[in-house]
């Protein structure tokens, strides 16, 4: 995803906004201005696209309630709106063509927003498809030689007619047993429906299949789980707050010991740079999957001293930071993780050192080819992050990295996009950025 368009959701007004995404994108600005709901959104559209489903938007670590407080409440006498909308898309406004857009528009069904129309564009190409009334659905295809539709009955069988028809062709013909492809099958608009359009309708249905082939984006809770003395290793399903991350580390540490070798090696590099640890172990009280475990860590004496080794502490026995850093850590590094990540205030109960190193680790993430949003209140990652851009420290270039500066207003947010130059500069600032930093450090001088 390179945008998000939006409009009417949450705090985010009727005026239509877009904000640019890259492959690290930081949210950014003051509490309340909807950061948390953005993230939400993403996950929520990508949940739409690519599992086809109606996104749950109370789910954990977003649980933005029912419809009265997803849709935009603009105050005093004027009614909410009756339906919000939000798009994503690669490739720029400017390159639509080139570029492949997905939008989604969401009504209020018994309480819950559900989405009622989808679609999915290239050029002059598109598939749409609306659900009209509980189980009747129009499903719309369009090239610049024309326009063709048609209608039919999904029946109350299928999530009592909720879900949505899914774009491609392959899952058509699955689930509902229609070859929609057959010219017969649609209603002329003012031209023929020819091979031609045919073999553009396939080509387009088909685009969501190898951009969805990717794992549900990982979303992080801003505080992670506590330590425990003692783990077992039952706990498998992921979860925002990282509980299933020991039981993770020791599975690995006890069956694959290549992947385990190559991840400890990872956390240990991180620890080092941002003084958290210098070594990470999993100690098993026994000889099988089911035994207890703990996770451990000890520093090094620096080099004054040795180096001498210190000795093992349990997770529960060192700084807060150790483990509400781990979680976030191993869903980064680990070799089997997703391809995206929304993750919430990495930085929380951190030094100032460790939160930098969180800011080249996410440069060293995404340059890697994966895509990093994160909503964050630290300048030490900003900072860090601008400079390793400057120094060239990773492969990320000025473009790779955009700021997204949410400025509340009159009862509505304006989102900013905000860019950096090759000296690391920031870019396109609207006046209030960081208006709050320059005045304490003004006053810090003049008293």
């Amino acid at each position: 995803m390179d945008r998000i368009t939006l409009q009417n959701y949450r705090c985010f007004g009727s005026e239509e906004q877009s904000a640019l995404l890259a492959p690290l994108t930081l949210l950014v600005g003051p509490n309340s201005t909807g950061k948390t709901s953005f993230l939400a959104l993403i996950r929520a559209l990508w949940d739409v696209a690519f599992r086809e489903v109606a996104p749950n938007f109370r789910e954990h670590p977003y649980d933005l309630g029912s419809w009265d407080d997803i849709v935009h409440q603009p105050g005093g006498r004027s009614k909410p709106a009756d339906s919000f909308g939000a798009e994503f898309g690669q490739g720029s406004s400017q390159q639509l063509r080139d570029g492949v857009s997905f939008q989604a528009r969401f009504d209020n069904h018994t309480g819950s927003a559900v989405p009622v129309k989808r679609r999915l564009a290239r050029g002059e190409s598109r598939w749409e498809v609306r659900r009209k009334g509980a189980v009747e659905h129009a499903v719309r295809f369009a090239t610049s030689r024309g326009e063709w539709q048609r209608s039919f009955d999904v029946g109350p069988g299928i999530s009592d007619g909720i879900s949505l028809m899914p774009m491609s062709s392959l899952s058509w013909s699955r689930i509902f047993g229609l070859d929609l492809f057959a010219a017969e099958r649609w209603t002329e608009s003012s031209v023929a429906f020819n091979e031609d359009d045919l073999d553009e309708a396939r080509q387009l249905s088909n685009l969501l299949i190898p951009w969805g082939d990717t794992k549900r984006p990982f979303a992080g809770a801003p505080i992670r789980s506590r330590p425990r003395r003692t783990y077992d290793p039952t706990l498998l399903a992921n979860d925002p707050e990282g509980s299933a991350m020991p039981s993770y580390l020791a599975n690995l540490s006890r069956r694959e010991a290549d992947n385990w070798q190559l991840l400890k090696a990872r956390l240990e590099n991180f620890g080092k740079v941002s003084e958290l640890f210098d070594e990470i172990n999993v100690r098993s009280f026994g000889t099988s999957d089911g035994d207890p475990f703990q996770i451990q860590v000890r520093k090094h004496s620096g080099p004054k001293y040795r180096r001498r080794k210190g000795p093992w502490r349990n997770l529960i026995d060192v700084g807060y930071g150790v483990s509400q850093a781990l979680p976030v850590l191993t869903e980064l590094l680990r070799p089997d993780g997703p391809t995206t990540f929304l993750l919430q205030q990495p930085e929380v109960h951190l030094h100032p050192q460790a939160q930098a190193a969180f800011g080249t680790l996410f440069c060293q993430v995404a340059a890697g080819g994966r895509q990093i949003i994160i909503e964050t209140h630290s300048d030490y990652i900003i900072d860090r992050v601008r400079m390793d851009v400057r120094d060239g420290t990773t492969d990320l270039k000025p473009e790779d990295v955009s700021i997204l500066y949410f400025e509340p207003g009159d009862l509505a947010v304006k989102i900013h996009s905000i860019r950096l130059d090759k000296a690391g500069n920031v870019l396109d600032a609207p006046p209030g950025y960081r208006q709050f930093f320059t005045d304490e450090m003004v006053r810090s001088i003049w008293a």
